[in-house]
């Protein structure tokens, strides 16, 4: 006599089998998200990670110059900073070190500013060193929460740069709050004041 499975538990293994469907489809789910999440993570990361080169090359390369604005005035200071920027200027500097691989007539030295606008850290240069107007803003990071920079001058840690006509800070100390990372701090030496 050939004997198969009752009704009952036709019903039973379809129901165990749906269970584990389930919960099967809910890991993968759990996994897909979790993916999604570290992928976003780490993309974010990549944006710190490009950015940090660009702020280190023109810090470290800081040369104690003044430049003069589109309207010929002259600036007070050779590095232009402040401590907390709600929106606006976080550094301004002269740096040296700016290619010209076609020999255009220009200065090798260069003008750029770090500026802190909805959210994004910009930083903008000037075609010549002096008289010219600020080009377009280019994006370093954007998600940017907050942000703080302190100044080491002879030894010691300071908000706000004093200043100076011919002297730039022996480094800078930048924090960004951003989003999907929190808080990053790093630290760049200033030109000449490798140990």
């Amino acid at each position: 006599m050939v004997r198969g499975f009752t009704l009952v538990e036709m019903l039973v293994a379809l129901a165990v089998f749906a269970l584990l469907a389930a919960g099967g489809v809910t890991v993968m789910a759990w996994a897909s998200a979790s993916q999604g999440a570290t992928q976003a993570r780490m993309a974010r990361v990549g944006d710190l990670q490009r950015a940090r080169p660009l702020l280190e090359a023109d810090l470290a390369q800081a040369a104690p110059r003044r430049t003069r604005n589109a309207s010929g005035i002259a600036a007070v200071q050779a590095f232009t900073g402040t401590a907390e920027p709600g929106k606006g200027l976080l550094f301004a500097l002269t740096r040296y070190g700016w290619e010209n691989p076609q020999g255009a007539p220009r200065a090798s030295l260069q003008y750029v500013e770090y500026r802190l606008q909805d959210g994004r850290l910009e930083r903008s240069a000037r075609p010549m060193l002096d008289g010219a107007r600020m080009d377009p803003p280019q994006l370093v990071i954007d998600g940017v929460q907050g942000a703080r920079v302190q100044y080491r001058f002879q030894g010691a840690w300071m908000d706000g740069w004093p200043g100076g006509m011919d002297r730039v800070p022996e480094a800078v100390r930048l924090t960004l709050d951003l989003e999907r990372i929190g808080r990053v701090e790093q630290a760049f030496l200033m030109q000449g004041q490798w140990p």
